[in-house]
C-alpha cells in the first residue's frame, strides 16, 4: 500500500506487535500453572490497534513504526492490509524480530500481559525523518510508550508545528511519572486506571478520584486529560471544561485493546471536528464495543455499530 504522495491521514507513531492470546477461567497466581480453553494469534500492539480503530471507523489511517522480516511481519503487513490501514512508513528491520505480546484473559475480560518489545525497541529519528511529511500533515496524531519516548516527542513535535492535535497514550506508564516536558509536548494524554496510580498515585474509583488525578496532571503541563476508567467511565479536564461520560452497559468478553479502540474513536472524533465532551463520548462508546470482540485490532468496531450504540443508550 505504498503511496509517494503524503496525505492527510490520521497518523499513528508506535508500537506494531503479534498478539498470542490464551483464554481461562481464572488468571494464573504467581508460580501457578491454570489450564486455558483456547488461544489466539492476532495484529497487536498499541499502535497497531489505534490505527487499525482509526480505519475500522471510516478515517484514513496511516500507520508508522518497525516490525521484523520474519513470519510475524509478513502476518503484520497483510493485516494491516485488510484493513486498509497505510504502512508507507512502517519498516520492516532484518536486524530485530516482530514485537509479541503474551497475554492471559480470563471469564471476565480482565488481563495480564508480557510485551517483548523486538523492533519497536529501534524506533528511532530516522523513521522520524521518514515520515516526516505525513507527520506535518496529520490532524491528528496518535502515539504511545512502547517505543522509545525520544522519537515518540519528536513526532509529536512536527504534527504539532503543522497544526495538528497529538493523542498520548501513557502506556505503559513509566514508573518515574511523566516529565512536565513530555505533558507539554502532547495536547491530550489519555491514561487508565493503572497508569493514572503510576503518574500520580490515584487510583481512580470514583469519578472524585479521576478529577483529582486529572488536576494533577493538569498542573504539570498536560494541556488536556482524559481519564479512561474502564466500566467505570470516563472523566475529561482541559482548561474550559470539565465532565465525566457514564459507562456503556455492555457484557465485556474481552478488555485487551478497548482503551486503544477508545483513543482511534477520540483520534477520528476530533479530526472530524467534534468537541471534547462529544468526542470523549464517542471515544467510550466505541471502547465498550471492542470489549466485545476477541481483542487487540480484532475487536475495533465498525462506525455503524458505534453510531447505534450511542443511539440505544442516549446521554
Amino acid at each position: 500500500m505504498a503511496n509517494s504522495t503524503p496525505q492527510a491521514a490520521i497518523a499513528t507513531f508506535g508500537s506494531v506487535n503479534v498478539d498470542v492470546c490464551g483464554f481461562c477461567t481464572r488468571l494464573p497466581k504467581p508460580g501457578e500453572t491454570a489450564p486455558g480453553q483456547r488461544y489466539t494469534i492476532a495484529l497487536g500492539g498499541k499502535g497497531a490497534n489505534q490505527a487499525a480503530a482509526v480505519a475500522r471507523l471510516g478515517g484514513q489511517s496511516q500507520m508508522i513504526g518497525r516490525a521484523g522480516n520474519d513470519m510475524f511481519g509478513a502476518m503484520i503487513r497483510d493485516r494491516l492490509d485488510a484493513l486498509a490501514v497505510g504502512r508507507d512508513h512502517l519498516i520492516f528491520a532484518d536486524n530485530a524480530s516482530t514485537g509479541i505480546a503474551l497475554i492471559s484473559v480470563d471469564a471476565h475480560g480482565e488481563n495480564c500481559i508480557v510485551v517483548i518489545g523486538g523492533a519497536n525497541m529501534i524506533v528511532d529519528q530516522a523513521l522520524v525523518d521518514h515520515s516526516a511529511a505525513t507527520l506535518r500533515l496529520a490532524p491528528v496524531l496518535l502515539t504511545q510508550l512502547e517505543v522509545p519516548l525520544a522519537p515518540v516527542l519528536a513526532a509529536a513535535a512536527l504534527t504539532r508545528a503543522g497544526g495538528g492535535l497529538v493523542i498520548l497514550d501513557p502506556a505503559p506508564a513509566p514508573s518515574d511519572g511523566l516529565s512536565s516536558d513530555v505533558l507539554r509536548g502532547v495536547d491530550i494524554v489519555t491514561p487508565n486506571e493503572t497508569e493514572t496510580e503510576t503518574l500520580v498515585g490515584i487510583r481512580p474509583q470514583t469519578t472524585s478520584d479521576a478529577e483529582k488525578a486529572a488536576r494533577l496532571l493538569a498542573a504539570r503541563g498536560a494541556p488536556i486529560v482524559i481519564i479512561k476508567m474502564g466500566s467505570r467511565g470516563a472523566y475529561f479536564h482541559s482548561r474550559n471544561i470539565q465532565g465525566f461520560v457514564p459507562p456503556f452497559a455492555v457484557k465485556a468478553v474481552n478488555s485487551v485493546g478497548a482503551g486503544d479502540c477508545f483513543n482511534g474513536a477520540l483520534a477520528v472524533a476530533l479530526a472530524r471536528g467534534d468537541e471534547l465532551p462529544r468526542a470523549v463520548r464517542f471515544a467510550a462508546a466505541c471502547g465498550a464495543l471492542a470489549t466485545l470482540g476477541p481483542g487487540g485490532a480484532g475487536s475495533a468496531p465498525t462506525l455503524a455499530a458505534v453510531e447505534d450504540l450511542l443511539q440505544i443508550q442516549p446521554s
